[in-house]
């Protein structure tokens, strides 16, 4: 019997040693949610509800996650976010300002870092966090926040409004109240 060539021998033993190699793959993408639908840079866009324009939207990204199950998208703007919010005669009714805003599944409106809201009667609100439910029609906070109106400046945390920020509480508030001569002042 002839022996095998050192050739041969060599792609037989390299078949061999090759058929056990295990294939490295990555865990698949659990759900819809974490996939990003759309990332857009430079935006300057009006949004209307029911058929009336209702939010003017200035940011320079917006990313659209998907939702899953059938649920909305999620929105995410990380660099910054100008919203307006008009009234039915297109009269801007609130201001907001934030450093990164998230919108979950169309419900509920998160601003981080430097969030600044004025309303209708000009009053201005400063805070590090705020939340903001549509459903609800409500907003909240449990950071610390200044409210600077015309007649008081007022500090608190433990912040509760109404979504046009006109009627709210501060728990733990501390605040100036200018006090003239005809309220009794000495």
């Amino acid at each position: 019997m002839r022996s095998l060539s050192p050739v041969l021998l060599f792609l037989l033993l390299l078949s061999f040693s090759c058929s056990g190699e295990v294939e490295h793959l990555a865990e698949p993408v659990a759900g819809k949610d974490s996939l990003l639908f759309m990332h857009s840079t430079g935006i300057n866009t009006l949004i209307s509800d029911s058929g009336m324009m209702r939010y003017h939207l200035v940011a320079e990204e917006w990313d659209i996650y998907n939702g899953s199950n059938g649920e909305p998208p999620s929105w995410k703007f990380m660099k910054g976010l100008l919203m307006e919010r008009f009234d039915e005669k297109f009269h801007t009714d609130l201001f907001v300002q934030s450093d990164t805003a998230y919108l979950h599944k169309q419900q509920l409106w998160e601003l981080r870092g430097r969030v600044l809201i004025r309303n209708v009667n000009g009053d201005v609100f400063r805070t590090e966090e705020l939340f903001w439910d549509l459903n609800k029609h409500e907003m909240w906070n449990h950071a610390y926040m200044t409210i600077i109106t015309p007649e008081r400046t007022l500090e608190g945390t433990e912040f509760r409004s109404n979504e046009q920020m006109t009627r709210y509480s501060v728990a733990n508030s501390k605040g100036d109240f200018p006090m003239s001569d005809a309220d009794g002042g000495t």
